[in-house]
């Protein structure tokens, strides 16, 4: 095995073994090459098949995921809306796997979310208010977007769809 294959590997190694999804900065720091090394590299592993999912936190390993999954119609503006609507797909049990947007150009638009707790909805909005906003796909739809919301059961689908009804924030056909 050459050096590069032997990089990919450890890269891999590297990414099964994590609890969590690894930035391209920490690879490249822990296997002793550029971040841009790293980005080329998880493309090269992707186009040869390896299941590797880019988050917003960094990499992982795409893993079969236990439980249901709903895709939920949702529309709000401003950030505070927002944290209101991950706070209670994280409270209720859920996770929220995506963002997905029609756009008149590109046509759907998926952004890769997987938000699973308020830690990570902190995050995503720590960045989120750092670009004042500006960044989120929700603007270029008027707020209208799709989540797929994936839950252990159908209950908690229930509970989160409930609780955003309550908030205003699921939108239905009477919007």
């Amino acid at each position: 095995m050459n050096p590069t294959q032997q990089r990919r590997a450890a890269l891999l190694e590297q990414l099964r073994h994590a609890d969590t999804p690894v930035s391209a900065s920490a690879l490249a720091e822990k296997l002793g090459v550029s971040r841009q090394i790293i980005v080329g590299d998880v493309a090269l592993l992707r186009a040869g098949g390896e299941a590797i999912e880019a988050t917003p936190r960094g990499y992982r390993i795409a893993r079969s995921e236990m439980g249901v999954s709903a895709l939920l119609a949702c529309r709000h503006d401003g950030l505070d809306q927002l944290r209101r609507e991950l706070y209670i797909v994280a409270d209720n049990g859920g996770v929220l796997e995506d963002v997905i947007v029609e756009n008149p150009l590109y046509g759907q638009i998926t952004g890769r979310l997987h938000i699973t707790s308020r830690y990570d909805a902190d995050q995503f909005l720590a960045r989120a208010a750092a670009e004042q906003g500006r960044s989120l796909l929700c603007n270029l739809t008027g707020g209208v977007h799709l989540h797929t919301v994936r839950a252990a059961d159908s209950a908690a689908l229930q509970r989160i769809s409930e609780a955003l009804r309550a908030e205003d924030i699921l939108f239905s056909s009477e919007d």
